[in-house]
């Protein structure tokens, strides 16, 4: 019989011995089965993922079933699709039947319908033109849902706002000089300027992402800016990206009368984080405007910042008040529909990479706080609290949900 004392020498002895090496279990791959529907929302023309995401997908050995058409607005064909691996379908029914969906505007309420119970939707949200019964449908099916534009990167960025803002700011600028030619019926000048003459003098409401890059283009086409924000720090922001110091101010009515005024071009880029964007410039300063100059109010999604403001679409994206020319489409991003599309897959195909090496969207949200904060249905349970206090639903927290995987 040993003592006790011996029998801890005989242990301490055994602790160091050479010891088993205890490997990492590696953590199973989930191989996912993912559906991506033709848009049938009003002149949606982006599609979630371009051919090159899905044959990244389909080499990860994913599933990717495809609707029929669901590039086609986007300059990609059924055959670009099974050329990169997808299973072309030719019924919403059959992609509804994928364990993830994908798609760029939210489903309607007939598409909820061809839902299954516990699949995963990554969509936008677009709450304002949502009917009032559209989250309780999807509680009802026990889905999983994600809001992409909630979705958040590393640095605490919305990633696909950012890139859709990036878009919207560029092609603002685009736009505003078709509409200073004649082609559109307008005053027959050049966007920017040539030698001996003055260049063409552009403003900018708002210094955040459409401004910083409605200001690059316009600068890059030779254009005087001037940007008016009520932030001081993002005008700083704004000079330091650009490298270059332009005329920056804040928002005051007189002083922005004033370079109204003389603008060829004004851009509405000014951004709400809670309701309506504010009505900054209105219909008296408009109608001091001169003939034929053009405003581009991208803010309109969210009310517009120009009183005299109304929402138009791709079809007719203009009208004339006071003799300035308005566009107002609230999509401007689905105006160039593949780059949108390419900026989508960059975002989605490395959302669902890490599903797949996580072992699933359980897994993968537990681990991604950026790609959980997007989720406002998960099983079934409601659980952002701004959607639960408009709807007057009751909610949980993601993150305690999350706590019990």
């Amino acid at each position: 019989m040993k003592t006790s004392r011996e029998v801890l020498a005989s242990l301490a002895k055994g602790a160091l011995l050479p010891q088993e090496e205890m490997l990492e279990v590696a953590r199973k791959k989930g191989k996912l089965f993912i559906g991506i529907p033709r848009e049938t929302s009003f002149q949606e023309n982006r599609v979630a993922l371009v051919p090159d995401a899905v044959n990244l997908l389909v080499n990860n050995g994913h599933k990717v079933v495809v609707e029929t058409n669901a590039g086609k607005m986007s300059n990609f064909q059924d055959n670009d699709y099974s050329e990169a691996g997808a299973e072309i379908v030719y019924s919403p029914a059959d992609v509804y039947k994928a364990d993830i969906i994908l798609k760029v505007a939210p489903p309607s309420l007939q598409e909820i319908e061809m839902m299954q119970p516990k699949q995963t939707l990554i969509s936008a949200l677009q709450l304002t033109v949502q009917p009032e019964n559209f989250v309780k449908q999807l509680i009802a099916k026990k889905v999983t849902a994600v809001a992409f534009d909630w979705i958040k990167d590393e640095e605490g960025i919305y990633t696909v706002i950012r890139s859709m803002s990036e878009i919207a700011g560029g092609t603002s600028i685009l736009i505003a000089a078709e509409y200073l030619s004649n082609v559109n019926n307008g005053q027959g000048a050049i966007m920017g300027g040539i030698s001996g003459i003055s260049p063409t003098e552009v403003v900018i409401l708002g210094a955040g992402t459409v401004g910083e890059f409605a200001a690059r283009a316009a600068l890059g086409l030779g254009a005087s800016v001037k940007v008016f924000d009520n932030s001081v720090y993002k005008l700083r922001r704004l000079q330091s990206d650009l490298g270059m110091r332009i005329s920056t101010s804040i928002i005051q009515p007189k002083v922005l009368a004033r370079n109204l005024k003389t603008a060829d071009v004004v851009i509405g880029a000014i951004r709400s984080t809670h309701g309506r964007t504010p009505l900054v410039v209105s219909e008296a300063m408009v109608s001091e405007m001169k003939a034929g100059s053009v405003i581009v109010d991208v803010s309109i999604d969210q009310g517009g910042c120009f009183e005299t403001s109304k929402v138009t679409n791709h079809t007719n994206p203009v009208f004339r008040k006071h003799g300035v020319i308005h566009y107002c489409v609230p999509n401007i991003a689905s105006r160039v529909s593949r780059t949108a599309s390419y900026a989508f897959s960059t975002i989605f195909a490395q959302i669902l990479i890490n599903i797949g090496e996580e072992g699933g969207v359980e897994r993968m949200l537990k681990n991604s706080a950026g790609v959980r904060n997007g989720v406002y249905i998960y099983n079934g349970i409601l659980t952002n609290q701004y959607l639960a206090e408009l709807f007057k639903l009751p909610y949980k927290d993601i993150d305690l949900l999350m706590a019990a995987i």
